[in-house]
């Protein structure tokens, strides 16, 4: 069934789509719905009909919509203070940071700010900052990150970004940033470095760039690596941390990992918007007063949502069902490529999925993403040749294999119209 036609699209949802268009810079393209509320893993729009959600609004819906926890807690914050600003402390902050540091086995600090893009600034600056405080010219702060990365759309992150697609345009760009062609070739890494390198910051699994994970031992070589060229690690987790592979923390599969920063975002508030930088020991007293700042960060709305989060993700029942679920996405994919031969592979960890198409259908990802929503499944895609599948890490068994039946109907529809 086609739920966007005309005789089901109420006047108000096409009213709303028009504005839409007509207000927003068009730098998005928005599908032609308009989502009206959620509940657990499923999303309904105007109209009524409900989605199975398997994007979790680009995987910070940790805990899924409306989650009882979450909204009590903002619920309860929200009659209490909403900001004061970093001029005063305030409890949800202390405290989030606070279990953040005990809960990270590496970090002794934090720092708030409300996006992974000012994480990962943050984390650049905190690089920089570091390799000055020891003498380091200019010239000599160079931070390098991997083909295929994600790091944010500020200029210094997306310069970080090893994909030129996110960089056109924006020129002339930050200098101090060094890609290496290849991520998970050691020997690619270890000829990039120099006495330049101040910091290898990397994904432990890259999402944007098609949902690649590090190999096994990859982690542990670039720690390794760094401490003899005395560089810094920077791992950023902002979209596969906060449990979405079946840890807190992706790196965390690597034994004997930890790195030096830490940047989190996305799941972390559940929904609301929050980022965070931790700091382990190496560097967690470089950034002094008046080095850096965010007017938001910290913000005892976020902070509050966080705490919820980080709660129920250190739950191991939640792990269970993150380990659970993922078995069942991939079953579930290998048998509708059984039958429709679309996928060349089905990659990743946990709740944190990417399925590559086959050449025949390669570069149709968002094709497949719009059909899936027709047939009431929002799924992601990572580049136009990858679909991606990042869940609530809540979502229950039942929901994942309506969702999945109606991933079947939607490329069933595909592939005969391909």
């Amino acid at each position: 069934m086609d739920r966007n036609d005309d005789d089901r699209t109420n006047s108000r949802t096409k009213a709303l789509v028009a504005a839409g268009y007509r207000y927003y810079v068009p730098n998005y393209k928005p599908r032609h719905a308009i989502i009206a509320h959620g509940k657990g893993s499923k999303l309904f729009d105007l109209e009524g009909h409900d989605h199975i959600d398997l994007g979790a609004g680009i995987g910070v819906n940790t805990l899924g919509h409306q989650h009882p926890a979450l909204v009590d807690a903002l619920t309860a914050q929200a009659r209490r203070l909403w900001h004061t600003s970093n001029i005063y402390f305030t409890e949800p902050a202390v405290k989030l940071a606070q279990e953040l540091v005990t809960s990270s086995a590496f970090a002794t600090r934090v720092f708030f700010c409300n996006s992974g893009s000012e994480a990962n600034e943050a984390a650049i600056k905190l690089v920089r900052k570091w390799a000055a405080q020891r003498g380091k010219s200019p010239r000599e702060r160079e931070i390098i990150t991997f083909k295929g990365a994600f790091h944010g759309r500020t200029l210094a992150t997306v310069t970080a970004t090893a994909q030129p697609k996110y960089q056109d345009g924006f020129e002339p760009l930050p200098e101090g940033f060094v890609h290496c062609e290849a991520f998970n070739d050691e020997a690619a890494l270890e000829n990039r470095m120099s006495p330049k390198t101040a910091a290898v910051m990397l994904e432990p699994v890259q999402g944007e760039g098609g949902v690649i994970p590090a190999k096994p031992g990859f982690l542990k070589f670039v720690r390794a690596l760094c401490d003899r060229r005395d560089a810094l690690l920077v791992v950023d987790e902002v979209q596969c941390g906060m449990g979405r592979t079946g840890k807190l923390w992706c790196h965390m599969w690597e034994e004997g990992v930890k790195p030096d920063i830490l940047t989190s975002a996305k799941g972390l508030g559940g929904g609301f918007p929050i980022g965070a930088m931790l700091a382990g020991a190496k560097v967690a007293e470089v950034l002094q007063f008046g080095s850096h700042g965010s007017t938001f960060g910290g913000n005892p709305m976020a902070c509050a949502a966080a705490r919820v989060v980080l709660r129920h993700v250190c739950d191991p029942a939640v792990m269970a069902n993150v380990h659970a679920r993922g078995l069942q996405l991939h079953s579930a994919l290998k048998r509708i490529n059984d039958d429709h031969a679309i996928f060349a592979q089905v990659r990743g960890r946990g709740l944190m999925i990417g399925a590559v198409l086959d050449d025949f259908y390669q570069g149709r990802s968002g094709d497949l993403m719009e059909i899936a929503r027709k047939h009431g499944v929002l799924v992601l895609q990572a580049g136009p040749d990858v679909v991606r599948f990042l869940p609530p890490l809540t979502i229950t068994a039942d929901d994942l294999a309506e969702g999945m039946t109606r991933l079947r109907s939607a490329i069933a529809e595909f592939v005969r119209n391909t």
